[in-house]
């Protein structure tokens, strides 16, 4: 069972990436929560606040709303003024993109964190909790994978992660500003976009198959999202973690093709085959094999453990892109 203490409620939270799957469920935790939530969402000129348009009414109207880029400083540093937690979330993700404009991954996800680093500093702010990833340590050398696993980078988006940590480390331990890296894992949940493995698979059995994907060999460490903010707001307010890393994850592994087949049968379509497309391949040097997380660190510093199991999960997120499959595409997996 998770255990959060002491509570959020009262404070005043700013959310860079609110627009983006885990941000926009994090927000919506927050106000829960009794948080005052300050939303940074990447600017678009038609007024979109990407993933959060889908948050329920109530929680939508208790947000204030900031859009700008993560790589204007100035536009950062007034978002954070007067906040207390920062929850560092913004970042350019999708790992085939990175191959092709590696630059727009250093500057949005290195120099962005530098960005909200120097806000923090400038105005105070009581906690900052910045997310990294587990792509940084390419294929495991060991199993389950702790907090002291060697980096690897295995992609340009890898790189630029791997920046992001260190900058986030060194301001704990140069400035000892209130730092705490999380790490999580593959999470997947409502809301995720097709360019991730769980609603793509969803996505093309809903649409009549063949489900056809990447490498099928490879294994992840899958949480469904509502545990993963779990951790998220846990690590926010707990003691003795500034400067810490954690790792979020389940601590199971599971294979793509393991996935594929378990979602198949639970949308009902055994028959449809599933496929290797080579085009959905990352170059050789680049495949990571297996990542599966040892989470104790984070039962022990956060008082957190999973607490939906991938079946329950898988099944709340086939119904959720069972009523929104229209806003879904199949070939999405490949951008």
């Amino acid at each position: 069972m998770t255990v959060r203490q002491p509570a959020l409620s009262g404070t005043r939270a700013l959310v860079t990436g609110a627009g983006g799957f885990i941000g926009s469920h994090l927000v919506e935790a927050l106000v829960r929560e009794g948080c005052e939530v300050v939303a940074f969402v990447h600017y678009r000129s038609d007024g979109s606040r990407g993933l959060l348009e889908q948050a329920p009414a109530d929680v939508l109207k208790q947000v204030e709303f900031v859009a700008g880029d993560i790589r204007d400083a100035e536009r950062i540093s007034r978002a954070c003024r007067d906040c207390d937690v920062v929850f560092h979330l913004a970042a350019l993700i999708g790992i085939p993109y990175s191959y092709e404009s590696p630059r727009s991954y250093v500057e949005t996800n290195v120099t962005g964190t530098l960005n909200v680093l120097e806000a923090m500093r400038a105005h105070d702010v009581r906690r900052l909790v910045h997310t990294s990833t587990s792509e940084i340590y390419g294929s495991a050398r060991s199993l389950p994978m702790t907090e002291e696993h060697p980096i690897f980078t295995q992609s340009p988006y890898a790189a630029s992660k791997i920046a992001a940590d260190m900058l986030a480390t060194s301001y704990a331990n140069s400035f000892d500003c209130p730092v705490v890296t999380l790490r999580p894992f593959n999470t997947y949940g409502p809301r995720q976009s097709a360019r991730a493995v769980v609603p793509t698979i969803i996505t093309q059995a809903l649409s009549g198959g063949p489900v056809r994907l990447g490498n099928t060999s490879s294994v992840r460490d899958l949480l469904y999202v509502d545990d993963t903010v779990a951790a998220f707001t846990a690590a926010a307010v707990v003691d003795g973690v500034c400067g810490r890393t954690i790792h979020v994850g389940s601590g199971k592994g599971t294979s793509i093709a393991d996935l594929a087949r378990g979602i198949l049968h639970r949308i009902g379509h055994d028959e449809y085959p599933i496929e290797e497309d080579p085009e959905r391949v990352r170059p050789a040097a680049s495949e990571v094999d297996q990542l599966i997380c040892d989470p104790s660190l984070a039962a022990e510093l956060l008082q957190w453990k999973p607490t939906i199991d991938l079946e329950t999960g898988l099944d709340r997120t086939i119904a959720y892109i069972t009523e929104h499959l229209g806003d879904y595409r199949p070939g999405d997996y490949a951008r």
